[in-house]
């Protein structure tokens, strides 16, 4: 019988160092961007939140605390190295066509789920291009765009109660070193590792799972998340 070999758990040091990377948070006045600003900048990473009233992301970031800054989102998307998108599904095509340009030759991370709600409670949609990643591939064709941070509870990343968030980040995307340094970033959060889950043409199940997620938090009171076993 051949004996079954479990793969080694990654590594920190097979990864990047992003410690130096500044990391723009589109959308980072709402719960989710704010949660993920609020925990990297916790670890050190200088964070920049974008909004479309700069005022309004200066008092957001302001709020946050060291490390963080606020501005419009054409400048948060100029400034930093890499961007999170974490803005409603109802606005991303819009936002997206807007930063073509200060868009290009950065590592979008898209963490955007397209759900629509009923009476019955959530559930996924399907956009025409497959997903929001995909969707966003395709509107910005000079960046390298990932999916990642979908599965996150904004209620445990803003409870600074809690050190460690007991969670994997499944990250998708065609260009590998993008994707490592996507899992790095995500690693770096206490208690968080970067699992790559696939290319861009499987987000769309990663972005669906999270009506699955809602129902299970709504039947047990909980802010669940996921574990990838024996990796």
């Amino acid at each position: 019988m051949t004996e079954h070999t479990a793969s080694p758990a990654p590594r920190p040091h097979d990864l990047p160092d992003v410690s130096d990377l500044v990391v723009g948070v589109l959308g980072g006045t709402g719960d989710q961007g704010r949660g993920l600003a609020l925990r990297l900048a916790g670890v050190g990473q200088q964070v920049l939140i974008g909004s479309r009233s700069a005022d309004r992301a200066r008092t957001a970031a302001a709020e946050i605390g060291p490390g963080v800054t606020g501005a419009d989102n054409a400048e948060c998307a100029r400034r930093a190295d890499i961007v999170i998108v974490a803005v409603p599904w109802e606005g991303h095509r819009d936002l997206l066509t807007a930063l073509r340009e200060e868009l290009a030759g950065k590592i979008v991370v898209d963490c955007v789920n397209p759900l629509g709600f009923d009476n019955k409670g959530a559930y996924a949609l399907r956009p025409e291009e497959g997903s929001a990643a995909e969707q966003a591939r395709d509107l910005l064709p000079d960046s390298r765009v990932t999916a990642a941070f979908h599965h996150l509870s904004a209620v445990l990343l803003q409870d600074l109660t809690i050190a460690e968030i007991d969670t994997d980040v499944l990250v998708l995307g065609d260009d590998r070193e993008a994707t490592d340094t996507v899992r790095a970033l995500a690693a770096r959060i206490p208690g968080m590792r970067g699992i790559y889950a696939g290319r861009l043409r499987n987000a769309h199940q990663v972005e669906a799972l999270v009506a699955n997620l809602i129902s299970v938090n709504r039947r047990y009171k909980a802010h669940a998340g996921l574990r990838v076993t024996d990796v």
